[in-house]
């Protein structure tokens, strides 16, 4: 069972971004992105006001700086050969001055240097100098590159998703069993969020490391006529007989996540109600059958657009029938009219085409599925007909 990812495959990833700057005319790389820096190093932190830089040298050595507060932190969990670090922000010398230092050190003076952004940023209250104030360089931007090196998943990701699957797949089943008429969204997902991570905690044991929640299952607000808002938040909503509820689970496996979504009736199915839940269910078929490796994310989009339109049901969408998922629970590419990257194998996306019906609700199932040579396959697997659907 596999429940991380081996320094190997992390020096793996440094080594393909070296190569990719070397190939590039680029003598080194600065990169500020939390996700990014976790990818390449296997480090995760907290970000906040605190800035945390991962860099790259000419002479191919790898650098972390991070605050003091992450020193031992970083010298157990971050394979990098440098790891530097101050005193606090905003501090007596500000952090950005300790990264000129390091830079300096780096010998990246009057080098061209790869940059995903102009420098650190958070909403907790960080203000400081753009890198290209700290030395002289030319700079290039390299914004994007580790986002696309991390869209086709390697085995030991695809294992990871996978296990990831299973505990949201317990999540859900808890969530639709403490599910009853006459309580409130916040109780049922409480109930089935603890017992499903406890579970999870006391099954996997000390070698476990989520790198974010466990597991959660929860309604977020989609109940009834209220999840005809596609992204509510919580209400602390009463089930009733005769709601349609839109209800997820998902769990984190070092980092990597998965996406299950249901349409659930509590006691009953009305006929309305069924019509738009077929509807779905069509539309979900639809664009499986049109995953397909080499062909255009925006075509599994088209292909359930003209189904809706079909069934003069198209005004009833509102969001693209998906995304890739990984170490971020929306990553790109899309299934969507816009997007024309192209669909390859080892890419593991969500497919969750939707409808949404003014004082009926939201009608969504949301699966995670994996790109295959010649299709994809269901990762996720928790019950999808009508009649296991109903709340009881």
């Amino acid at each position: 069972m596999r429940l991380s990812i081996p320094e190997s495959e992390i020096k793996s990833r440094q080594r393909k971004l070296i190569t990719t700057l070397q190939e590039k005319g680029v003598d080194g790389a600065i990169l500020f992105s939390v996700t990014d820096i976790f990818y390449l190093t296997g480090f995760h932190f907290r970000p906040s006001e605190r800035p945390i830089a991962f860099f790259i040298d000419p002479q191919e050595n790898t650098h972390i700086l991070i605050p003091h507060l992450e020193k031992e932190h970083a010298e157990e969990y971050a394979f990098v050969q440098n790891i530097h670090y101050y005193p606090e922000y905003p501090g007596l010398s500000h952090p950005m001055e300790y990264l000129k230092e390091s830079l300096l050190d780096g010998g990246l003076q009057n080098k061209v240097i790869g940059l995903d952004a102009e420098g650190y940023t958070s909403p907790k209250g960080y203000h400081g100098s753009k890198v290209r104030d700290l030395i002289d360089a030319q700079y290039v931007s390299i914004d994007g590159w580790v986002e696309e090196f991390r869209q086709i998943k390697s085995n030991n990701e695809i294992e990871l998703i996978k296990e990831s699957c299973r505990w949201g797949n317990l999540a859900h089943r808890l969530l639709h069993k403490y599910s009853k008429v006459g309580l409130s969204e916040i109780e049922i997902s409480g109930r089935a969020t603890l017992e499903a991570t406890t579970t999870m905690i006391e099954t996997l044991g000390k070698e476990f490391l989520p790198h974010g929640e466990p597991t959660n299952a929860f309604y977020r607000g989609q109940i009834g006529q209220h999840s005809n808002f596609p992204h509510s938040q919580t209400q602390n909503l009463i089930l009733k007989k005769g709601d349609n509820v839109v209800s997820q689970s998902e769990s984190t496996v070092w980092g990597y996540r998965s996406e299950l979504e249901r349409t659930m009736f509590v006691r009953e199915v009305s006929k309305e109600q069924e019509k738009y839940y077929r509807l779905v269910q069509q539309a979900q078929k639809i664009a499986v059958e049109s995953i397909k490796p080499g062909q255009p994310f925006n075509v599994v989009e088209k292909n359930v657009r003209a189904f809706y339109e079909e069934n003069n049901v198209e005004h009833l969408t509102r969001h693209h029938t998906g995304h890739n998922i990984g170490l971020l629970n929306h990553e790109a590419p899309f299934f969507d009219l816009g997007d024309q990257n192209i669909m390859k194998p080892g890419m593991v996306a969500t497919v969750e085409p939707a409808l949404y019906v003014e004082n009926i609700g939201g009608f969504r199932n949301s699966d995670t599925i994996l790109i295959t040579e010649d299709g994809c396959e269901f990762l996720t697997y928790y019950p999808r007909d009508l009649e296991s659907l109903i709340i009881q």
